[in-house]
């Protein structure tokens, strides 16, 4: 499809219509603006089938790809330029004819616990609620606090807030980097060290997707490119795609760079959905030179993911897909 050039139109980006996804999509406006001034940006906006159905768990209506793929599609029918994303969102194969243009700085990956007081995990009491939709957090959060409600907790960050604040929760957990972007981090907040909680693959992170046939937005985008994000997120990408995990797995990868040592740490998990159980893996790489370093990333990544299939994960991995519920075509569940 030919393109203009973004300095002689407006430069499209499509967005999902939540509040957090809306704060991304204008900080990477802004960015471009400030790399290209002059440019005019326009923004579209898509509530997802995601967005719209609330009430029953992702894994049930088809994952997180649901709030990526009618966004891809603005870009791939040419009613956008670009797409914004969480990138912790984005499936591990991207639609045909886009590609993961650009990877901003990360902000803060960790999780991070939430009450109205400022209590600690350990500080809780026994049979609290404690909201999150994730089983990677509440199979984690349960090696330390097994005696715990872990119950489930859907809606935008503001929705999950204001349950909290209704006392549906004792304490909710969140990806602190949603809660710093939203400017809502000035309130009792215990981030969560990669120790207790390993976050998600590409949690804190943006994904700025493009069509490979429109060489000048690549060229825009290739500006904003943060070299060490975009390798610490391919590891975690290459450590997604070695297990075959989806959104029905509890699973956890996280990779970070050391600019000091000049080396990257990787630490993954994969738990039983029955048992509780976790197999954990963990280790560092010295990147022996730049040109080289990007592959090295994605093979610690794979190598995590391998040790943790020797370890049973493949086993986990498929009790997971056997137990979830079956998938319900979310388009069924919208108000008619």
């Amino acid at each position: 499809m030919a393109t203009a050039s973004p300095a002689t139109r407006p430069l499209r980006i499509a967005t999902r219509k939540s509040k957090l996804a809306l704060t991304q999509t204008t900080w990477v406006a802004e960015q471009l603006q400030q790399l290209e001034p002059g440019i005019q940006v326009e923004l579209v906006t898509i509530v997802t089938v995601g967005d719209r159905v609330q009430d029953v768990s992702l894994s049930e209506i088809g994952g997180k790809g649901l709030f990526v793929s009618e966004v891809e599609q603005a870009v791939l029918d040419g009613r956008a330029d670009l797409a914004v994303h969480s990138l912790k969102d984005v499936p591990a194969e991207l639609a045909e004819g886009l590609c993961l243009a650009c990877v901003p700085e990360r902000e803060d990956p960790r999780d991070t616990l939430v009450t109205t007081d400022g209590v600690e995990l350990d500080d809780l009491s026994a049979g609290d609620r404690v909201g999150t939709n994730s089983l990677r957090r509440s199979l984690q959060l349960r090696r330390q606090r097994s005696d715990l409600d872990y119950a489930m907790l859907r809606g935008n960050v503001d929705t999950r807030l204001n349950k909290l604040a209704a006392g549906e929760y004792r304490a909710i957990v969140l990806a602190y980097a949603g809660l710093r972007r939203l400017g809502l981090a000035n309130r009792p907040l215990l981030p969560l060290p990669v120790s207790v909680s390993i976050p998600a693959v590409g949690q804190g992170a943006l994904a700025i997707e493009a069509r490979l046939n429109d060489p000048d937005t690549l060229a825009l985008l290739a500006r904003l490119e943060h070299a060490q994000s975009r390798m610490c997120v391919n590891a975690e990408r290459a450590f997604l795609a070695t297990l075959g995990g989806d959104c029905s797995t509890p699973l956890a990868g996280h990779a970070r760079f050391d600019a000091r040592r000049g080396s990257l740490r990787f630490d993954g998990m994969v738990g039983s959905v029955k048992s509780g159980e976790l197999v954990q893996a963990s280790a560092a790489a010295y990147l022996e030179r730049p040109e080289r370093a990007a592959q090295q990333a994605e093979a610690l990544g794979r190598e995590i993911a391998s040790r943790l299939l020797e370890q049973g994960a493949e086993e986990y991995i498929a009790e997971a897909r056997a137990s979830a519920p079956p998938k319900r075509d979310p388009r069924s569940l919208l108000p008619h």
